[in-house]
């Protein structure tokens, strides 16, 4: 896994860990290997032996992003592995400090940034990750002149809004849910075309003020290239089975996220469609890492 224990994606991991096991009979190792975005860990993975016993815990923007991200990487998210399956959607959501911006819905949010362009600084979690470009696709479609802070890493882009620093992020609705609860945040939309079980009073940004827009990642598990397909489809339907039970079901929906259900085709032709799409993206914002 390319992030770090606590975060979003290992959440996910360790919620599915231990029906997974049973199904599968066997113990699973995670195994930390963060940095570069997640791009050490697709390495590791990609120059692995396809037995099986070394998958990796992707994501979009892994397989995405950083495709058009990075100018040189040591793999091709495509062709050096195997989708086996997806895992979750996660939507993010529209977070706003009251005390910078005064808005309680999305309207208003977006005729005070419309009279005063350049005004408003938006914080994101790094130059080029998912809450980057999910953002400055929210301005181009909203037409708003926003300026974009970039910080390392959710903590100090979540706690530059507390504080007031920057008036506003795009954040995974798991992790800014204590700030919501605790309301020192204003939640106005989130990103996807549906509303999110754990904050249902929300409306999505496409409903309330920006039709068209959607955004979100997905956590997925891959295999190195040329992992044999009885393997990759017993991880499958281990993990159909694991994202099926009531329980599991329960936990992902107060964490903002929704199971995703799909064949080993389905989900290699997710991975190829949003590709095209984030790297559509990256170049209209013109992010680049190296």
């Amino acid at each position: 896994m390319g992030f770090p224990a606590g975060s979003g994606v290992d959440v996910v991991a360790r919620l599915l860990q231990e029906p997974m096991e049973k199904s599968l009979g066997g113990r699973i190792v995670t195994d930390y290997r963060t940095g570069a975005g997640g791009n050490l860990a697709s390495e590791a993975v990609a120059k692995a032996k396809p037995d099986g016993y070394t998958l990796l815990l992707g994501t979009a923007a892994t397989h995405g992003v950083n495709a058009a991200l990075y100018r040189k990487l040591p793999f091709d998210v495509e062709a050096d592995f195997t989708p086996i399956s997806p895992l979750v959607n996660v939507s993010n959501v529209l977070t706003v400090n009251p005390a910078v911006v005064d808005a309680s819905t999305l309207r208003e949010f977006i005729d005070k940034v419309k009279a005063n362009p350049g005004k408003y600084n938006y914080a994101s979690t790094g130059n080029g990750t998912g809450t980057h470009l999910a953002f400055a696709e929210f301005n181009a479609k909203a037409g708003l002149d926003m300026v974009h802070v970039p910080y390392k890493g959710g903590p100090d882009a979540i706690q530059s809004v507390v504080k007031g620093d920057t008036c506003c992020i795009f954040n995974q609705v798991q992790t800014i849910l204590p700030q919501a609860k605790a309301g020192t945040v204003r939640l106005l939309g989130v990103t996807t075309k549906k509303r999110v079980a754990a904050i249902p009073d929300v409306p999505t940004i496409d409903e309330a003020g920006v039709p068209g827009y959607e955004s979100y990642t997905w956590f997925g598990i891959f295999g190195p290239k040329g992992l044999d397909p009885m393997i990759s489809q017993r991880f499958n339907q281990a993990i159909r089975a694991a994202l099926s039970e009531p329980e599991i079901q329960k936990k992902l929906a107060e964490l903002g996220n929704t199971p995703r259900y799909e064949t080993l085709a389905q989900f290699k032709e997710t991975v190829h469609r949003d590709r095209l799409h984030w790297a559509d993206v990256v170049k209209a914002v013109g992010a680049q890492i190296d």
